[in-house]
């Protein structure tokens, strides 16, 4: 068993253990949670712990998946703890902008993997834009930047829209997370990447265009 197993393995078995104790116990549930005023208050440590709950067993596998598939990406091509790094960061970072944009809304709450996964998908477009995606009911392969500026564009959809029970802000945070942070890492792909680096910024500051004109 390799290094990016071990890591991978923790990662999941944290996140179902916590997770099925969130679901039996609504108590822990509430005071671990991603919630705005509980933040407000200086539980500060609500924008980590929420990165381990999630709504239910469906939500749990869906992000546990999503890991699985492009963990080992990340791992390959910067290293254990990198991949740590962009995980958490991209945790952290979904969180802030999470924050950002509900700071004013004092019982917005939210849960979930989803900004640390978003940003090891992102990590992995970055290292690899040239693979190929394939979506549910989607038959045909999706270049990877292509679905890249599409998920954020959706996500900037989904924010102005408020579609659907989705902490859109947290995916798109995770996405920065996993951007900024993989080309920190990564600065060699400015020689090797620099147009797709172009290509995947572009959502990145439409976003914030748009909350600048108070289009969001």
């Amino acid at each position: 068993m390799g290094n990016l197993s071990i890591v991978t393995i923790v990662i999941i078995v944290a996140n179902v253990l916590i997770s099925y104790k969130g679901f039996n116990d609504y108590n822990f549930f509430d005071t671990y949670k991603f919630h705005v005023g509980g933040i407000k208050r200086g539980e500060k440590f609500r924008m980590f712990s929420s990165g381990f709950l999630h709504v239910d067993t469906q939500h749990l596998l869906f992000n546990m998946l999503t890991l699985y598939f492009f963990a080992d990406i990340v791992i390959q091509d910067l290293g254990t703890l990198s991949f740590l790094f962009v995980y958490i960061g991209s945790l952290l970072l979904g969180s802030l902008l999470s924050l950002y944009f509900h700071k004013d809304e004092y019982h917005y709450s939210a849960v979930g993997a989803s900004g640390a996964v978003t940003g090891i998908l992102y990590s992995a477009i970055l290292l690899r834009p040239e693979m190929s995606l394939y979506m549910f009911f989607v038959p045909i392969p999706i270049p990877a930047y292509v679905f890249g500026i599409g998920y954020l564009l959706y996500s900037i959809y989904g924010m102005k829209n408020k579609v659907g029970n989705i902490g859109h802000d947290a995916h798109f945070g995770g996405a920065i997370g996993g951007y900024l942070i993989t080309l920190f890492l990564a600065t060699w792909l400015f020689k090797t990447n620099l147009l797709m680096i172009g290509l995947l910024a572009i959502p990145i500051v439409l976003l914030f265009v748009l909350k600048r004109m108070n289009k969001i």
